[in-house]
């Protein structure tokens, strides 16, 4: 795809992951729509970081768990720049079982309408306009939690209805790839951890002990918690370089899902 004046809607942009997606695709020219709900705190420097860019944008405040705003969330993006391009459907709750405990009911229930149910209406606001464009992409941000659940160095990080929420995205990427095509790629960037979501910078990095912390970094084949940067290049080559994917999902953990295991020597056999 090429970026130039091409139209995105990024979720959950006001900080972290959403912020440096939406900042990338504005130096490539895109004119990005920056949707968030909280974390007000950030709202200036998500505002003056933009400004410095200098390409166009719009921040909106959508709270996306009252599916009666989503339309106007996308109609507001099309009539303020006429097309929508590329959707980034990154929001998440992301229970951690050291901040959280055990979900109740309630808790259960706003992780699936967070983690899942939104990014489903969001998308099918969108894919009207996506198709029209002709070359839509898609991205759906999810976590390995949805393939290694509440268990090893991870038992204290991915909760077992986070990871449940996370299991059901994939098949929903595998569904809008079909529905989409061909006008519309969809995607899946399958996220380990990483410094804003699940690793440093986050509230529940900092309630885990020093062991628990290089039990995480020990498991993982690149021994190190994932970048921003790093998603950030994921992103990108799904736009710009890879014409030919849909469907798929990409598993960006350093290789903590492979979970570090040792190979054996080769034996010498029995048959020479």
């Amino acid at each position: 795809m090429k970026m130039k004046n091409k139209v995105a809607l990024v979720l959950g942009a006001v900080k972290g992951i959403g912020k440096g997606i939406g900042l990338a695709l504005a130096r490539e020219g895109v004119n990005v729509a920056l949707n968030y709900f909280d974390w007000e705190e950030s709202l200036d420097d998500l505002q003056q970081d933009f400004a410095e860019i200098g390409q166009d944008h719009l921040i909106i405040q959508t709270n996306l768990l009252e599916i009666d705003k989503i339309p106007g969330l996308v109609n507001k993006v099309v009539d303020r720049f006429g097309r929508l391009d590329i959707l980034i459907n990154n929001i998440e709750r992301g229970g951690w079982p050291v901040v959280h405990g055990s979900y109740d009911q309630k808790q259960w229930d706003l992780e699936m309408a967070t983690t899942l149910r939104a990014k489903k209406w969001v998308f099918e606001s969108a894919l009207p306009h996506l198709k029209a464009s002709g070359d839509g992409v898609v991205i759906n941000l999810s976590s390995i939690a949805a393939i290694v659940g509440r268990s090893g160095p991870s038992s204290y990080i991915f909760n077992d209805g986070y990871a449940s929420a996370n299991r059901g995205i994939s098949l929903l990427t595998e569904t809008w790839a079909r529905i989409g095509a061909p006008e519309v790629r969809v995607n899946e960037i399958m996220l380990g951890l990483v410094e804003t979501r699940h690793g440093r910078n986050t509230r529940g990095w900092g309630l885990l002990s020093d062991e628990q912390k290089a039990a995480i970094i020990d498991h993982t084949l690149i021994p190190r918690i994932g970048t921003i940067a790093d998603v950030v290049k994921a992103v990108l080559f799904i736009i710009k370089d890879a014409p030919f994917m849909t469907g798929s999902v990409i598993r960006l953990d350093g290789g903590y899902v492979l979970g570090g295991e040792k190979i054996a020597p080769m034996p010498k056999g029995v048959l020479q």
